[in-house]
């Protein structure tokens, strides 16, 4: 895997892969940049969402006539000091459909423990909140 990174002036760079596809990315204006993209950390959440997204629509194949949604939040703490690395992500998890709840937890664990990349690259402390059909579900 491989993506060139272009430096488009200022603090503001363009991310390529090998298909051509693009990711915009900036500084905020707050740390001198002007906000034309995603910030970086921002990228990692959202990479990290996808990531999980993938993995549980994958996991959940038999009921993927049945689901209607799937939709994740990211909420990522920093360090406060320099590397500002995510220490803890609260990852809330938005499904609708008719899936059973201890599926829909199944595969938010194996995402977590074995099938997703990016959150096994992160050093940060992971939380997982399940909203089924707008009602939050604990973990059985």
């Amino acid at each position: 895997m491989k993506v060139s990174t272009k430096w488009e002036g200022n603090l503001a760079f363009t991310m390529n892969n090998s298909n051509g596809k693009e990711l915009k990315m900036d500084a905020g204006e707050a740390a001198g940049g002007e906000g034309s993209g995603v910030s970086p950390m921002e990228a990692v959440l959202g990479g990290l969402a996808g990531c999980m997204g993938i993995d549980m629509y994958m996991i959940l194949k038999p009921y993927q006539d049945k689901l209607e949604r799937i939709e994740i939040e990211t909420d990522g703490e920093r360090n406060e000091e320099p590397p500002k690395y995510f220490k803890n992500i609260l990852i809330i998890l938005h499904v609708d459909g008719d899936v059973p709840a201890s599926r829909v937890w199944r595969a938010i664990k194996l995402s977590d423990e074995k099938y997703c990349s990016v959150a096994n690259s992160l050093k940060a402390e992971l939380t997982y909140k399940l909203i089924l059909n707008g009602e939050q579900v604990e973990k059985e």
